[in-house]
């Protein structure tokens, strides 16, 4: 739906929304519906807060107000690498380009922001076969674990140049 996505509203969030908890507290809950409790590496809100994490929020304009669609956060790595973390769209909006558009905006942040390469881990799992699609079409590529991940048949690691 081009139309959601026009009126879309990503902003550099500082999580004191309460709504940004009750969105992550429901991502958390996907994850570890869907991967074991070692294999859950999605972030909690003590650890989105961290200095190193820069985290974004998206908002649509409705009737009764802006209501939150989507999140992303970018987690320095190194002076030069980042990992993409908190993907998450609402499912109520998935399907609308809601997550394209969010993943574009994390792109151009991590290129204004000096990385030059950009990871992520996302499951292999039935569940992330849309985000994996997402992420192929946007020039990442599998890769080996990275940082502190290590092999886990749950995890599914990618990476690109930026």
């Amino acid at each position: 739906m081009a139309n959601a996505t026009a009126l879309l509203h990503i902003r550099l969030d500082d999580l004191r929304d309460p709504r940004i908890e009750t969105f992550m507290q429901e991502h958390l809950v996907d994850m570890r519906a869907v991967s074991p409790p070692e294999s859950v590496h999605a972030l909690d809100m003590a650890q989105l807060r961290q200095p190193d994490i820069a985290f974004w929020s998206a908002w649509l304009p409705e009737d009764d107000g802006d209501t939150l669609v989507g999140t992303g956060a970018l987690k320095r790595l190194s002076a030069t690498h980042a990992e993409l973390k908190s993907m998450r769209t609402s499912a109520r909006h998935r399907g609308q380009g809601i997550a394209r558009q969010l993943l574009n905006h994390l792109l151009e942040e991590a290129r204004a922001r000096s990385f030059t390469q950009l990871s992520l881990e996302t499951g292999p799992q039935p569940f992330f076969e849309p985000a994996r699609q997402l992420y192929f079409q946007h020039g990442f590529v599998e890769c080996g674990p990275f940082a502190d991940y290590g092999p886990d048949p749950y995890s599914f690691f990618m990476t690109r140049a930026l």
